[in-house]
């Protein structure tokens, strides 16, 4: 795959996780999924923009000229426990359209992951540091993505942090 391809390729990712955020975050009833969801269809569109940015540069220069890209989700580092959304206030019905949300959203950022995964063992210079960019940028989304499903589940962990179990 050449640059050309990897970044519009790249596009077409970040556009299809764009659409999907922001889908959720119009048919969301409760306001923390709809800021959940708009935040991180925000965050896609700056990604698209970026990388158009650099499409352009290539098709300009015949070179990418990368910056840092940032990303307005924070860092599950940086999160507080209390400003997860309290599963026990959501009716069943609530709950089962974000866990379908989610698990989609969840399987597309781990496709995309995957991709710049693949894109940093396969290019060198710029391109590495970028797409390594993207690539922590997307790995922060999928944790972010399975945190709320996991208080949606009951499943016990918090950030992958157990924080409960049913055995004695």
């Amino acid at each position: 795959m050449d640059i050309r391809e990897a970044v519009e390729t790249a596009m077409q990712y970040e556009q299809r996780i764009r659409d999907l955020y922001g889908e959720a975050a119009r048919k969301a009833n409760l306001p923390q999924a709809k800021r959940f969801f708009q935040m991180l269809s925000d965050d896609e569109q700056s990604h698209f923009d970026y990388l158009a940015g650099q499409l352009k540069a290539w098709d300009e220069e015949g070179k990418l000229e990368p910056r840092p890209i940032s990303s307005d989700v924070p860092r599950l580092a940086d999160v507080d426990a209390a400003s997860v959304p309290v599963s026990e206030r959501l009716s069943e019905e609530d709950r089962d359209d974000l866990k379908q949300v989610l698990s989609k959203a969840l399987k597309a950022e781990v496709e995309t992951s995957d991709f710049y995964r693949k894109l940093t063992e396969e290019f060198t210079d710029e391109a590495k540091t970028m797409f390594s960019g993207f690539l922590a940028i997307e790995e922060n989304h999928v944790a972010a993505v399975e945190a709320e499903l996991n208080v949606l589940t009951g499943s016990g962990f918090f950030f992958d942090v157990r924080e409960f179990t049913m055995e004695g």
